[in-house]
């Protein structure tokens, strides 16, 4: 646990009147709340909306004034982030649970989860930012069968009242229409919204109170290589007159879509690879391909190594301007 240098004044006491707060001890680490993947925000007024952080979900708790901070999973990960550490000692309560996403910050302000893998590599801490998003325990009270906007107001006053927690901000929320939010987010590069019933209690477990919308970009890529079975195709692509790897399609194959690959990848597998340079070893490949065909491809964004992530399979095609695919859920 990470003890704050000053304590300065911390309340003994408090006295909550929230609706649904009950008076309870400090649960310890609490199963998260789990948003539910849609292909568009929901209308309605019901729901406030929030930017999705792409970083780690992690809550923040005091326990007799010492922070200590825990992972989606549950571990403590209090030293991998001492300055966060340090600053929610700040915080002006004894005891609580925040829940909220840490990221790595780029130049435009945006979320970058290749390069908060790297800070934490190279211990620099510099563009970390927590985003604080829920309360759910503070000083004696469990929050958790409050509203959702009870208890951001309450989070929101928390870290009002709070000097020198920096890295520590309230994830702001609006009450704009979520599609148009949306729309901004992706214009934004950010990695989507996540809608919130605004009068739902939160409950350790993936509903449908919370809804996420993720932005999505759309390419073609060359096929290098496929998985035996054609159940994963490997891409690259041309920087002059060089082929690079650009990574993987793992995800979005019908069982009919294996087999049509399977049947058009097998004539034209290559011994050799067709890369100007091989793949590290976690990217091992089954079997290379002549780069004859083009895989369209969903992807969230790329690493800063050049690899796409969270790859879906589309459709494969003759050309990368060809309308028809000779391969797709639906032709």
């Amino acid at each position: 646990m990470a003890r704050r240098k000053d304590p300065g004044p911390i309340p003994k006491s408090r006295s909550i009147s929230i609706p649904g707060a009950k008076g309870a001890k400090h649960p310890g680490f609490v199963q998260p709340q789990l948003a539910t993947l849609r292909d568009k925000p929901p209308d309605g007024d019901r729901f406030l909306h929030e930017i999705k952080f792409d970083g780690y979900r992690l809550q923040i708790h005091l326990r007799g004034g010492l922070a200590s901070l825990w992972t989606r999973g549950g571990l403590d990960w209090t030293k991998r982030f001492p300055p966060i550490a340090l600053a929610a000692g700040y915080i002006p309560a004894t005891e609580l649970i925040i829940d909220g996403e840490i990221i790595s910050a780029t130049e435009q302000g945006t979320a970058n989860f290749s390069q908060l893998q790297d800070d934490l590599s190279k211990s620099r801490y510099d563009r970390m930012v927590f985003y604080a998003f829920d309360l759910l325990y503070l000083d004696g009270y469990d929050l958790r069968g409050s509203s959702l906007i009870e208890r951001k107001k309450a989070l929101l006053d928390l870290l009002s009242e709070a000097d020198d927690i920096a890295p520590i901000l309230f994830s702001e929320h609006f009450d704009t229409s979520g599609a148009i939010l949306f729309k901004q987010a992706c214009d934004m590069g950010l990695e989507g919204i996540v809608s919130k019933l605004k009068s739902a209690h939160y409950k350790s477990e993936r509903n449908e109170t919370w809804i996420k919308v993720k932005c999505l970009q759309v390419a073609r890529y060359q096929v290098i290589g496929y998985k035996k079975g054609a159940t994963s195709l490997y891409l690259g692509k041309r920087e002059g007159k060089d082929l690079l790897y650009v990574g993987k399609a793992g995800t979005g194959f019908t069982n009919s879509m294996i087999l049509e690959l399977a049947r058009l990848l097998k004539p034209i597998t290559l011994e050799k690879m067709p890369l100007a340079e091989k793949p590290d070893r976690k990217n091992k490949i089954d079997h290379w391909a002549a780069p004859k065909y083009w895989a369209e491809v969903e992807y969230r964004d790329i690493t800063t190594d050049g690899l796409l992530r969270h790859v879906t399979f589309r459709g494969l095609y003759e050309n990368k301007n060809s309308k028809k695919p000779l391969v797709a859920k639906f032709k």
